[in-house]
């Protein structure tokens, strides 16, 4: 696999590597992105009806759609608190599709980053899904030891995995996973037998 990516391989691929530089990229880019379209539709909803907007909170906790009622992951609310229930709802309807392709990106560049340590992408598992488990089901649980020391595993596996994902070099050389991001690209031509060939006459004498 060829070192460069085009952008939707980048953006969407789960295949390949990326290192260190690239991944603080899409981390930072992905956030920043989804806050600007999001705060972009506060503005275009509360312009189309007349309505100032007083906050929007965005939740990094996807499994509040488990709750009940569910919880959208993104949240508005406006000046006029009758129509505020309505114009929120739209705004999760309308604002769910950046979300999820948001969520994507991330998830597509923290598995490339991920092969980039030598690592399965299901290494998510342990360093992102479990601990936001824990964080949210918590408060539901028994307050006993175990609650501690499950505390204690979640923070463990958040700092190891920010240390593995953002912290650390990927492995030197190609691997399981394709070729090295920071090996240097061959830009030399490559040779083209064909045109190297040198034909000899058929009548040609042989040299005395």
């Amino acid at each position: 696999m060829d070192n460069s990516y085009t952008s939707n391989e980048f953006l969407f691929s789960f295949e390949g590597r990326i290192n260190r530089a690239k991944y603080w990229y899409a981390v930072f880019a992905s956030g920043i992105s989804c806050l600007f379209f999001l705060f972009v539709l506060v503005l275009v909803l509360g312009g189309m009806f007349g309505v100032a907007s007083k906050s929007i909170y965005l939740s990094i906790d996807i499994f509040e759609i488990f709750n009940n009622p569910p919880s959208f992951p993104l949240r508005a609310s406006f000046s006029d608190p009758p129509a505020s229930a309505a114009f929120s709802l739209l705004f999760n309807v309308a604002g769910t599709p950046i979300t999820i392709v948001g969520i994507w990106f991330f998830t597509a560049t923290t598995v490339k980053r991920l092969h980039d340590r030598n690592k399965s992408g299901w290494w998510m598992v342990p360093f992102y899904i479990a601990p936001c488990l824990y964080s949210h089901f918590k408060d539901r649980l028994p307050d006993t030891y175990a609650l501690g020391v499950l505390g204690v595993v979640a923070f463990v596996l958040c700092l190891w995995g920010f240390i593995e994902l953002l912290c650390l070099r990927g492995a030197r050389g190609p691997n399981r996973f394709g070729p090295d991001p920071l090996a240097p690209i061959d830009t030399r031509p490559r040779w083209v037998q064909q045109t190297e060939l040198e034909f000899v006459p058929h009548r040609a004498d042989p040299s005395p």
